[in-house]
């Protein structure tokens, strides 16, 4: 395709000039100039093709453009000097040309040299950076002050470059995330599993009694919970919910909640309200699931009020979306934990290594539920205690 794209370029030359001298001084002079033009452009498109077709034996990029400037050039100017010799009659006039042919060769060599550095230069950079990128250094950039094809490829390479740093960094957090995830199992897991143990050497040394037996009921459950959470968070998080939804009223979903929670609020001493708006739309939810939320919240905040606070439960339309919020006027959450209450097994505070009242997948299970809804979940700004909103499309 190249050679004949080269052969059309030098016909339609040879053509172009022999009959623009055709026209000017005569056929015969026509005819002169078309073979003359055969004779230079014939080398000079020959020459440059080899050149292609045996670019690697010349090495690196900078003598390879050298050489396809200046070979094309020096034979161009050759031809265009013999033929000088052959027509003019002057050899002095001959020998002037000759000179000022040689030198314009030379500049333009050198112009086409100058460029070309400046070009392998730019490619050098943007390969060297690649392949810093490449030995793991994500703060390398290249730095071009040019707008052309390179400055394009030189962006895109920075543009990789931070995209790869951003990767590290996730990978990185999620490795972090799941020794955590490990350490945290590890935990939970040992301590009732230290305490069956005892408690069957109690039975294989004949101490058996109720609060023995109670005791290790607490245990299985506690590992039942756990195990079950897990199972569940994990099934969510992979997509796999094969749940049932349809139209839910909320403000039956949350009375039932929230009588299903009252005796417990009672004995607390907490007081537990619940204000749902009456224009508020239903959702497009599973009920078993969006009651498994609002039990979670209701019973975590329930775990952080004292005697004497309040729990208030409220629901109401936000265009074409419902939000939920679960406030109590509990101790808060510390500022610089805020950010991590939905990630799995943290618990917070200073003894946030102990296991508590739960395992801490509690607010995980909430925020991949309402995800999987569809909505979102969130802190909210309260002047005391904690008060978390979600949200579900209508």
């Amino acid at each position: 395709m190249n050679l004949r794209r080269s052969l059309t370029l030098l016909a339609a030359a040879i053509a172009l000039g022999g009959t623009a001298m055709s026209i000017v001084y005569g056929t015969r002079e026509g005819l002169l100039t078309a073979l003359l033009l055969l004779v230079i452009g014939a080398p000079v498109l020959t020459s440059s093709h080899l050149l292609v077709r045996h670019r690697a034996r010349l090495g690196s990029l900078s003598w390879q453009l050298g050489a396809g400037v200046a070979v094309p050039i020096a034979l161009a100017l050759l031809g265009i000097e013999l033929i000088a010799l052959l027509l003019f009659l002057s050899a002095h006039d001959a020998f002037t040309m000759g000179l000022l042919l040689a030198s314009v060769g030379t500049l333009a060599t050198y112009a086409a040299w100058f460029l070309t550095s400046r070009v392998t230069r730019d490619i050098a950079a943007v390969r060297d950076t690649v392949t810093a990128v490449g030995q793991g250094d994500r703060g390398r950039r290249v730095e071009l002050d040019s707008g052309d094809e390179l400055g394009e490829l030189a962006t895109e390479v920075n543009r990789m470059t931070e995209e790869l740093a951003r990767a590290d960094r996730e990978r990185e957090a999620m490795e972090r995330a799941r020794r955590d995830l490990l350490a945290a199992i590890s935990h939970d897991l040992r301590t009732p599993l230290s305490s069956m143990r005892l408690l069957t050497e109690a039975f294989r040394d004949g101490f058996v009694d109720q609060s023995t037996l109670e005791q290790a009921s607490f245990h299985l459950r506690s590992l039942e919970n756990l195990i079950d959470d897990l199972f569940e968070l994990s099934r969510i998080e992979a997509g796999d919910v094969g749940w049932r939804f349809e139209p839910v009223a909320l403000q039956e979903l949350i009375e039932e909640t929230v009588e299903g929670l009252r005796s417990r609020a009672r004995t607390a001493g907490v007081q537990l309200t619940s204000s749902v708006r009456a224009d508020t739309p239903p959702v497009h939810a599973s009920p078993e699931k969006l009651q498994r939320v609002l039990f979670n919240l209701v019973d975590n905040a329930l775990e952080h009020t004292p005697e004497g606070g309040t729990i208030t439960v409220e629901a109401a339309g936000a265009g074409d979306e419902v939000a939920v919020t679960v406030a109590d006027t509990g101790g808060g959450i510390a500022p610089g934990e805020q950010a991590r209450v939905f990630e799995p097994f943290f618990r917070g505070g200073p003894d946030a290594s102990r296991p508590r009242n739960g395992a801490g997948l509690g607010l995980p299970i909430c925020r991949a539920i309402v995800q999987a809804h569809g909505g979102e979940i969130e802190l909210t700004d309260t002047p005391a205690g904690t008060r978390v909103r979600f949200t579900l499309p209508v």
